[in-house]
C-alpha cells in the first residue's frame, strides 16, 4: 500500500486550495496519508524562500492574482486578505497532531475545517474555540484542543526538522516514498504517480 507524507500549514492559502483532493486521491488509489503540519514562515527562511510580506510587490500581487483563479476553478470561497492572517498556526496544529494520535474523526475534514476557517470564514485560528469547533465538526472531542500540547510543540518541531532534511521547500508539499510533489497544482500528478505503483 502507497503511502503519503503530507507537509502542510494551517495558514497556507495553497494548503486551503488542495480542498479534499488529497484524500479524494489517496481512497481512490489505496494510499494512507501521515498529516505533518509545520511552520511554514520557519521552513521559508531555512530553505530560500521569502515570506509573503517581503516578496516583491509584482509577485504580491501576482499571489493573489493567482489565490483567486485557482479558488474559482476549485468552486472555493476565499478572502484573499483575511482578517486572521497571519496568525499563530501552533495551536491549530497541535490539534491536528493531536486528532491524528487518537483517531476516530475525519483528519481530512479537520484540516480543511481549520483552513475554511481563516481563508473563508474570517475567523482566527489561534482561538481555541475556532479550533474546538473544528475539531468537533470532523468528529473528534472538543477537548483535544488542550490535549498533548508538549507532545505536539515536539512533533511540530519535528515535522520542520523533517521536512528541511527531506528537501521540503513550500506547502503543501506532498512525498510519496522518495517522489515528491510541491503544491495542490500538483495532485494530478500525484494522483497519476500512485497509479503506476
Amino acid at each position: 500500500m502507497a503511502h503519503i507524507d503530507y507537509f502542510f500549514s494551517t495558514l497556507s492559502p495553497y494548503t486551503y486550495l488542495t480542498g479534499t483532493r488529497l484524500e479524494d486521491v489517496a481512497a481512490k488509489r489505496g494510499a494512507t496519508i501521515t498529516y505533518k503540519p509545520l511552520d511554514t514562515m520557519t521552513l521559508f527562511t531555512r530553505t530560500g524562500g521569502q515570506a509573503p510580506k517581503d516578496r516583491h510587490p509584482a509577485r504580491q500581487a501576482y499571489r493573489l492574482v493567482e489565490m483567486r483563479r485557482q479558488a474559482a476553478q476549485q468552486d472555493m470561497a476565499i478572502n484573499l486578505k483575511p482578517a486572521h492572517w497571519p496568525t499563530n498556526p501552533a495551536p491549530s496544529s497541535y490539534a491536528i497532531i493531536a486528532a491524528q494520535k487518537v483517531g476516530g474523526g475525519d483528519l481530512g475534514a479537520l484540516v480543511q475545517g481549520i483552513l475554511r476557517s481563516v481563508w473563508a470564514d474570517q475567523k482566527d485560528v489561534a482561538d481555541d474555540e475556532v479550533v474546538a469547533d473544528a475539531l468537533e465538526a470532523a468528529g473528534f472531542d472538543r477537548g483535544l484542543v488542550n490535549a498533548g500540547l508538549l507532545e505536539g510543540a515536539e512533533e511540530y518541531a519535528a515535522n520542520l526538522e523533517e521536512a528541511v532534511r527531506r528537501d521540503v521547500f513550500g506547502v503543501p508539499f506532498f512525498i510519496v516514498g522518495d517522489e515528491p510533489f510541491w503544491g495542490q497544482d500538483r495532485i494530478s500528478d500525484l494522483d497519476h504517480y500512485l497509479g503506476t505503483l
